[in-house]
């Protein structure tokens, strides 16, 4: 006789018994922590960086002097590698705020998301380059044994080169920011859980990063700041992340749920 169990279906799954490891669907980090998670960061980093590049570098460094930003940063020491392990933690920072930010706005575009996290990523590898030109700076002057060698004119100049080199790499860097934000600023303005006004603002920080950087190159004299005036949307980002992160995880679990054809119609007429 023919054991009828043989053709039974496998039990799956018995009384309230977890199902095994390689059975359970994967985990997927929340909207709402994402959107805490890169709000949190955003801020932190911007008292991060105002600290290590406008008090630090900035306030340290003469335009056209290299004997006075040599004897500042000499008598400031301290506080010049306390600046670089500053700008070494906003890159730490920046990499937390791309996985967090594809996360909030993957429900949008995730091939969108994806693209705008790397552009953040290369950006933040490439403004390591820069942190390293403050480096070599700080060891060559803190040895001595380089104003023997090379006499103290020499180290001023070389201290000044390497100063100007981080302006320069730096100043590559937020090209690539800008494409970030610009690509930031179109999945907001399109994602139906942050603010459209939002949205265009993040667009034109990106604009001014972006303008920023063919503005030093272009320009035969000294250079102002775009981006100095044009960051709010950055700062505004990171508040309305923290502030309404339910409201954003909302908004993208419904846009989540959301069928395919259904999803691309509201982003059309958005």
């Amino acid at each position: 006789m023919t054991n009828q169990t043989e053709h039974l279906p496998a039990q799956r799954h018995v009384g309230n018994a977890p199902l095994p490891q390689s059975q359970r669907p994967p985990l997927q980090w929340s909207v709402r922590n994402a959107s805490l998670t890169a709000g949190v960061a955003l801020l932190l980093m911007s008292v991060v960086a105002i600290f290590g590049k406008v008090v630090v570098v900035d306030g340290l460094v003469t335009q056209g002097d290299a004997a006075a930003t040599a004897a500042d940063i000499t008598a400031s020491a301290g506080m010049f590698r306390l600046g670089i392990v500053s700008l070494i933690v906003v890159i730490a920072l920046d990499v937390v705020v791309a996985w967090a930010l594809y996360r909030v706005f993957s429900p949008v575009n995730a091939s969108l998301s994806m693209l705008a996290a790397i552009m953040r990523l290369v950006y933040s590898a490439v403004f390591m380059v820069a942190i390293g030109q403050l480096l070599g700076v700080i060891r060559l002057l803190s040895d001595d044994g380089n104003r023997a060698v090379l006499g103290t004119d020499q180290v001023q100049v070389m201290a000044m080169q390497g100063m100007t080199s981080f302006y320069d790499i730096w100043y590559v860097s937020q090209f690539l920011f800008g494409l970030h934000l610009l690509l930031l600023g179109y999945l907001a303005y399109r994602s139906g859980y942050i603010p459209r006004l939002l949205g265009a603002l993040l667009a034109i920080a990106g604009l001014g990063y972006a303008a920023d950087s063919f503005g030093v190159v272009l320009s035969q004299g000294p250079w102002t700041d775009i981006s100095a005036f044009t960051f709010l949307g950055e700062f505004l980002l990171a508040l309305w992340l923290v502030i309404r992160s339910r409201g954003v995880a909302a908004g993208a679990a419904e846009l989540e749920a959301a069928p395919g054809p259904r999803r691309e119609r509201d982003a059309i007429n958005a």
